[in-house]
């Protein structure tokens, strides 16, 4: 049988918490302050745009972003409401999601306002020696499960 957290984990569990909210809060606002778009936008836009030149299967996006779809649908709706991107028909059934000029935009004056609230709330505040340490347990954390055979 698994026991509760004892006291030391649940406030460690707490402080974990507390940290990633503070950092993702602190990106989210300074986005939206430099570009109007909410954190969901920045995430849509960047993928389309970085990682699909502009253009992306709607299934791909949601493939990379890890969404379900009925929330990515409400999110690429209300962004084609503001102009950010549109959808157009692709091979099959497949459905493309195109940025406009109005979305490349954004995305470029939210890049330096992500990059400057990264270093700011998170790297900044992790320089102390023996931080290595703290990354490279981060990054294991945040490396996916190797597949069973």
């Amino acid at each position: 049988m698994t026991h509760p957290l004892d006291d030391s984990e649940m406030a460690r569990w707490i402080a974990w918490k507390r940290a990633n909210d503070a950092v993702l809060a602190a990106v989210a606002r300074e986005i939206h302050s430099a570009a109007g778009l909410s954190a969901a936008d920045f995430a849509v836009l960047s993928r389309v745009i970085e990682n699909g030149d502009g253009r992306m299967p709607q299934q791909d996006l949601g493939a990379m972003l890890d969404w379900k779809r009925a929330r990515l649908s409400r999110q690429l709706s209300r962004m084609a409401e503001r102009g950010l991107l549109r959808r157009e028909d692709g091979h099959g059934r497949r459905v493309l999601i195109v940025a406009t000029d109005e979305g490349r935009t954004a995305l470029a004056a939210a890049r330096p306002a992500h990059a400057r609230a990264v270093r700011s709330a998170l790297f900044e505040r992790t320089r102390a020696p023996g931080t290595d340490t703290f990354w490279n347990v981060i990054q294991e954390i945040a490396a996916p499960p190797e597949a069973a055979p």
